[in-house]
């Protein structure tokens, strides 16, 4: 009983230092650069596709660097991994605040990548997964809670600091900020639970069990999960990149802008809170479904935002589906194949989901090309949303009986 009340304290240790350190990597690495995407423009004399596609390398090289970092996490842990990825981006992103032309930004948000799969959710969600088996969900609300507010806080502050310091002197203090905050919490803090426990229950009993990765994509709802948070993850990153700009494009200031996509951050925490009652009610998979169709819902309201107006329906609405999303695919990932093998069989998963955030940036970019107008994406978005919520309702009863593909 002692090793069981002191597994599952240390347990939420895990989880309130991961909810720390998710924030500030989300916001500071990822979230401040569609904050400098205009000055990054005017500075280097660059085209936004081509400043949009160095971010997109860096995720496609996360992408890539998914079932590696899952295979190290479930054979050695978060701590030395995660502790890595923050050195990693803090050097980083003082070399990003010294590129003179787009070749050098492309080698820094290349090598990016690695800091970012070494560092955000994927090896975050592994980690608690691993100590957490009756409390899993409730686990990882806590973490994605405390991370939904990433670009709430960080958007405004990297507006704020772009204002009065400049894009580069702003990076500076970021990294800064990153180094002091993630680095030590990372190195004392993280641990791996003692083999053959389920540290909330006591012995492993079959919750530590489940699919290996080999078996889990022979499986029909493997390959619709991977394809559907694919799509999900294109249409959120896309969001965050280009809603800047198709603000100001309709006369918003750039301060307004900032603030209203991290406003979609707080909307996050409203979907999260509602996430467990409804994921207990339609089940992992059947939430997942719904939170295609709300956010294809949100995009049809972005695309007519203008003539209704005002932004707040599409901001609550996306900002509250991108929540659950985030919760749905830790969650149905476990509950679906087990926990023993979660990292790799995640880490499968988050190569469709992270390359698709890579191709986002940019892909949006070359969308708004070709179609003519952000409008006329966003429609896009809402249908291949909407196909994707169909696509998991049809796959449902199937994953249920456990079919094979």
């Amino acid at each position: 009983m002692p090793l069981r009340t002191q597994g599952l304290h240390y347990g939420w240790a895990i989880v309130a230092a991961l909810a720390v350190t998710e924030t500030i990597s989300w916001g500071i690495i990822y979230y401040s650069f569609p904050v400098f995407l205009q000055a990054m423009e005017r500075d280097l004399g660059a085209t936004r596709v081509a400043i949009t596609g160095a971010l997109s390398v860096g995720l496609g090289v996360s992408a890539l660097a998914a079932v590696p970092v899952g295979w190290w996490l479930d054979r050695f842990g978060p701590r030395a991994l995660m502790t890595a990825g923050s050195c990693l981006a803090a050097v980083l992103l003082i070399a990003w605040s010294r590129v003179e032309s787009l070749g050098v930004l492309y080698l820094v948000w290349g090598a990016m990548g690695l800091a970012m799969a070494a560092t955000l959710y994927e090896p975050a969600f592994a980690a608690v997964v691993q100590w957490f088996a009756s409390h899993r969900d409730r686990a990882l609300l806590t973490v994605t809670l405390a991370a939904g507010l990433a670009s709430t806080i960080f958007m405004p502050v990297a507006a704020w600091l772009l204002g009065r310091q400049g894009w580069r002197a702003a990076t500076v203090t970021l990294a800064v900020t990153l180094a002091l905050t993630t680095i030590p919490i990372h190195a004392l803090v993280l641990r791996r639970p003692r083999a053959g426990r389920a540290p909330d229950r006591g012995p492993a009993g079959p919750a530590t069990g489940g699919h290996s990765l080999h078996a889990a994509m022979r499986t029909v709802v493997f390959w619709i999960l991977a394809g559907v948070f694919a799509v999900g993850t294109f249409t959120t990153t896309s969001i965050s990149v280009h809603l800047l700009p198709y603000l100001t494009q309709h006369g918003y200031s750039a301060q307004f802008a900032a603030v209203a996509v991290g406003w979609m951050g707080a909307m996050q925490l409203l979907g999260r809170i509602f996430y467990l009652p409804v994921a207990s009610r339609l089940g992992p998979v059947g939430v997942t479904a719904s939170v295609c169709l709300t956010q294809g819902a949100a995009m049809v309201l972005l695309a007519i935002a203008v003539q209704l107006g005002g932004l707040a329906p599409a901001i609550v609405l996306l900002g509250a589906a991108n929540g659950m999303a985030t919760l749905a695919r830790a969650t149905t990932v476990a509950e679906t194949f087990g926990r023993r093998h979660y990292g790799s069989i995640g880490g499968a998963i988050a190569v469709a989901a992270n390359g698709a955030r890579a191709l986002g940036p940019v892909g949006a970019s070359l969308l708004f090309a070709w179609l003519g107008g952000y409008e006329r994406v966003f429609w896009a978005f809402a249908g291949a949303l909407g196909l994707s919520g169909f696509a998991v309702l049809a796959a449902e009863p199937r994953s249920r009986r456990g079919d094979r593909a």
